[in-house]
């Protein structure tokens, strides 16, 4: 017997989907991921014209300021919203590979703000830390939506994805 002759656990209990549904940061989520997203992507493209030329490179740190302090906001309506649907801050067993993920996420980007401040890194190495932020966020970005498209999928009234299967 191997894992897919395992039956599927469900992302979210009966429960778990009722108070997912019906709490606001659900909503305030939804709103902020989106943002977080377009800010990133000006952000990305201020930082990639700095470092090719040279140019921009305080329109650029500005831009990963702000897309620092959208993460931040996600990060802790996202805690308050886990702790609503799971009864936990964070590392719910149905998010803990995300949070783990997203931990290292908002060490980057706190990295890059330490940096910024103190002057520890030079431009060209603080743009670069950046980059390695954002690497990070768009593999967690990607494992939240894998996870949406398997909440999608098993509210659909269908089998749903196994959770292995989502990521």
């Amino acid at each position: 017997m191997g894992p897919e002759d395992r039956p599927a656990r469900p992302l979210y209990t009966p429960a778990e989907r009722q108070r997912r549904d019906a709490t606001p940061w659900t909503l305030v989520q939804g709103v902020l991921a989106p943002v977080q997203f377009a800010i990133f992507l000006v952000s990305v493209v201020l930082v990639l014209r700095a470092l090719v030329t040279g140019q921009g490179q305080g329109a650029a740190e500005m831009s990963v300021v702000a897309k620092t302090l959208a993460l931040y906001a996600i990060m802790i309506t996202g805690s308050i919203w886990e702790k609503a649907v799971f009864g936990r801050w964070l590392f719910a067993p149905a998010f803990f590979l995300e949070d783990v993920v997203s931990m290292l996420v908002l060490a980057l980007h706190s990295a890059y703000l330490a940096a910024l401040v103190t002057g520890a890194l030079a431009e060209r190495p603080l743009l670069l830390l950046a980059l390695a932020a954002y690497a990070t966020y768009l593999v967690n970005a990607g494992q939240f939506l894998l996870k949406l498209r398997a909440a999608r999928l098993e509210g659909s009234g269908g089998r749903g994805p196994r959770l292995a299967e989502a990521l």
